[in-house]
């Protein structure tokens, strides 16, 4: 799948001092918690000329490289979220780069697949575009008597798409609610099926609204529901598609059409409309809105894995996530379009997996 979108090159990394403490774990808010300090001195006023000029660049120059180690071949298993196919691939191709010997399988049915084959263990990642539920891990807890790692390793931006000629300005949760849902969790009163309910005039006014989103066992359907319509139902004229690229692709086809999907998937014939938690106090789905927690619609991806406490992953599982969350794999994020996980959150999820504190270079 070809990733169409390209972030602004104009930030001003400074403001990320000002916005961390607007960081918080709790996807309702925000979807990281970044150290002011870790960032402050790459403000666009002290750059110079070999300093990174986007968030992105600081956020990975922040991490150390990754080093080969030897002794590691053997098979890796990965099933679980579409909206991480292509991460997971290009992971999984420079990994094989650095470990000739090392056999890669990537299965890419759906965020909702990942638990049941860890817990089955037919898969040894388990990718995916939202937390697991809590009955996925009790189902894993069943089994094994823990539960599953759960390790971030990316921010996405979920964007709405309209068609690049639709002139709508932006839309708030409420409204969102009530073109995709049957239930108005978020506040809703009445189904909005044509453009002119949401202000458009002229040739807009009377168009319908068509629906396209992800289908039930993506990672992004639950996380679109669980944000945007607060938890509600969607309508069942909503067209599902089966992946990301198919979403936007739609849109792009479609002059009266609308579908979320992850940013990085934003193709010729789209555009990302601002977002209001509220109001029409709309945000740009950009990098820096993400990061700082401005933008609704952020949010973790995350790999899961089987680690039994106190004992060590396998080296081929070990050392994949060491590549993954150092700068060389967090590089890899950035040029996918997606935005690399901060050096705070490295740190943590490396004790999780057994790592140690700042480990990824060793």
């Amino acid at each position: 799948m070809k990733r169409g979108w390209r972030f602004s090159q104009i930030v001003a990394i400074g403001i990320l001092g000002y916005c961390s403490a607007a960081f918080t774990q709790n996807l309702t808010t925000s979807p990281l918690d970044v150290q002011s300090a870790q960032l402050g001195s790459y403000s666009s006023e002290n750059r110079t000329a070999n300093q990174p000029s986007t968030t992105n660049e600081a956020l990975t120059l922040l991490l150390p490289h990754y080093h080969r180690v030897s002794g590691i071949s053997g098979n890796l298993s990965s099933s679980g979220s579409d909206t991480l196919a292509n991460l997971m691939t290009y992971w999984a191709e420079e990994f094989k780069r650095r470990y000739p010997n090392v056999h890669i399988q990537i299965q890419t049915a759906g965020s909702s697949t990942a638990p049941t084959a860890l817990t089955e263990a037919t898969a040894q990642l388990g990718p995916m575009s939202r937390q697991m539920k809590t009955k996925e891990i009790e189902a894993f807890e069943h089994e094994y008597g823990y539960p599953p790692t759960e390790i971030r390793v990316a921010i996405d931006t979920l964007a709405v798409f309209v068609h690049e000629d639709n002139p709508l300005k932006g839309l708030n949760f409420k409204q969102l609610d009530a073109i995709y849902s049957r239930t108005y969790q978020c506040g809703a009163v009445e189904t909005i099926t044509r453009w002119g309910q949401l202000g458009l005039t002229g040739s807009w006014q009377h168009r319908p609204i068509q629906l396209f989103g992800r289908n039930s066992v993506s990672g992004t359907y639950g996380y679109f529901k669980k944000r945007a319509l607060c938890r509600g139902d969607f309508r069942s004229n909503v067209n599902e598609q089966p992946g990301s690229a198919s979403v936007a692709q739609s849109v792009s086809t479609s002059l009266n059409g609308i579908g979320y999907s992850g940013i990085g998937y934003k193709t010729t014939g789209i555009r990302a409309i601002p977002i209001a938690r509220e109001g029409n106090e709309y945000v740009e789905a950009t990098i820096d809105n993400s990061v700082s927690g401005h933008y609704p619609l952020a949010r973790y991806l995350y790999v899961y894995v089987n680690k039994k406490p106190n004992k060590p992953l396998a080296p081929i599982v070990q050392e994949f996530f060491r590549f993954v969350l150092s700068q060389d794999g967090q590089q890899i994020v950035q040029k996918d379009g997606y935005v690399p996980v901060p050096q705070s959150v490295v740190e943590q999820d490396l004790i999780k997996l057994g790592l140690g504190h700042n480990s990824a270079a060793n």
